[in-house]
């Protein structure tokens, strides 16, 4: 037997309300589930979660699979929102890489880390969907509670590597296209220079996110989101959503911003020396600097979103469970719906925006040559076939003009026989 918790000050014994709202089923559920009653107190068997769980700082007591903070129609917008924007931002990922494929030489570097990061994208995507095919009860919970530093089962690791590995990928990506800018336009290096570089940076982007999520597998530090439904790190414990997810992604949008804001006074400078030589020709670079300055208020703006959204989250989240726990506490304190919403929108915005850099004619005209070859083929084939089948049946029924009589008299030869 173990020792009877102690109610915490102003506060009903914690055992009482969690017994009531767990024979309720309403927000919580004691983690464990044989209870006898002795004169002491209240005695708890021992449960897997027993000591290594705490919500609102009530030790052995855990979110249920639904969580205690928003209705079932507010989780079925949930649903219907994420499953749309993920849907949106597949089908634009997509799109994006297939345009690659169809012209790879026209992405160079420094544009090329784009494309990898709309990989990327595609990748986060396609992580949300399976969630929404197989159920937010199959990824994010463990029987009636959601998932607490699990590394499984396959479901929920497959989501979680999907959404953030490739989501820090997708960061590294933009760090690597912002040092790329930069030495094209600040160190005048050429795209032979510095795609001699290519395979550190593919080494840099799948290297240190590989090691971040082992990190994150090897400590048992996967849980799950009861909004989303989504295997991830950081849902239920605040220091991992510090070190795991905040700081990285803090440490990435500076270096990213740091590249791209240095990038962009080279390239300030270098149209001021081109005016004053006298060329008045400033027009392709002056765009260039429009695409990249769109491109990049696409980027940091909903980046620097999710980071506040973390922050907010991180910040609040002790608050309130505290709310549901104790609510003597009288502070009544509960999350934004909008901000969720806001953060699952941004978090896939740039995957839909990232499709920006190849929307232009060059694109249709890619696509256009595409389908001309493919309908030139099958005509070709088509031609092939129908001046074959010609020569063949003109050579058998076409009797030459130069034929030998004898010809002809044998033929005849055969028809007193038949009479």
């Amino acid at each position: 037997m173990l020792r009877p918790h102690e109610p915490g000050p102003g506060c009903l014994d914690p055992h009482f309300i969690f017994l009531l709202k767990w024979q309720r089923s309403i927000y919580h559920r004691c983690l464990n589930l044989t209870i006898s009653s002795k004169s002491a107190g209240i005695f708890i068997v021992e449960h897997k979660y027993y000591n290594s769980v705490t919500v609102g700082s009530i030790n052995n007591c855990a979110m249920n699979c639904q969580g205690p903070f928003f209705s079932a129609d507010a989780k079925r917008f949930a649903e219907f929102w994420i499953g749309a924007w993920s849907s949106l931002c597949c089908f634009s990922t997509l799109l994006t890489v297939l345009t690659f494929f169809v012209d790879v030489k026209r992405f160079e570097y420094p544009e090329r880390p784009i494309i990898f990061l709309s990989g990327c994208y595609l990748m986060i995507s396609i992580g949300y969907i399976i969630r929404l095919v197989a159920g937010h009860k199959a990824v994010a919970c463990d029987g009636d509670y959601i998932r607490y530093q699990t590394t499984g089962p396959a479901l929920c690791t497959i989501v979680f590597l999907l959404i953030y590995f490739f989501g820090m990928a997708s960061s590294i990506w933009w760090v690597i296209l912002s040092f790329t800018w930069f030495l094209a336009a600040g160190l005048k290096w050429g795209q032979e220079a510095i795609a001699s570089y290519s395979q550190y940076f593919h080494l840099v982007a799948w290297l240190v996110p590989s090691v971040q999520s082992i990190t994150v597998l090897a400590m048992s530090s996967v849980d799950g989101d009861h909004i989303s439904g989504i295997c991830y790190v950081g849902n239920q414990n605040m220091m991992n959503l510090r070190g795991f997810v905040l700081a990285p992604l803090i440490l990435y949008l500076v270096l990213g911003t740091s590249f791209l804001l240095a990038g962009f006074v080279s390239l300030f400078r270098i149209r001021d020396v081109i005016k004053q030589q006298g060329h008045q020709r400033t027009e392709k670079l002056e765009k260039l600097m429009i695409r990249i300055g769109v491109f990049s208020v696409l980027y940091t703006v909903p980046a620097t979103v999710v980071i506040a959204c973390y922050f907010y989250e991180q910040h609040f989240r002790e608050e309130w469970n505290r709310t549901v726990t104790c609510s003597c506490d009288g502070t009544g304190a509960k999350p934004d719906y909008s901000v969720f919403m806001l953060k699952y929108f941004m978090c896939l915005v740039v995957g839909i925006t990232s499709g920006f850099w190849v929307w232009s004619s060059k694109t249709v005209s890619s696509w256009r040559k595409l389908c001309s070859k493919l309908c030139c083929s099958r005509t070709d084939d088509k031609n092939k076939y129908s001046a074959v089948t010609y020569t063949t049946t003109t050579t058998v029924t076409t009797i030459p003009p130069t034929a030998p009589s004898t010809k002809g008299s044998h033929t005849c030869s055969y028809a007193p026989s038949h009479v």
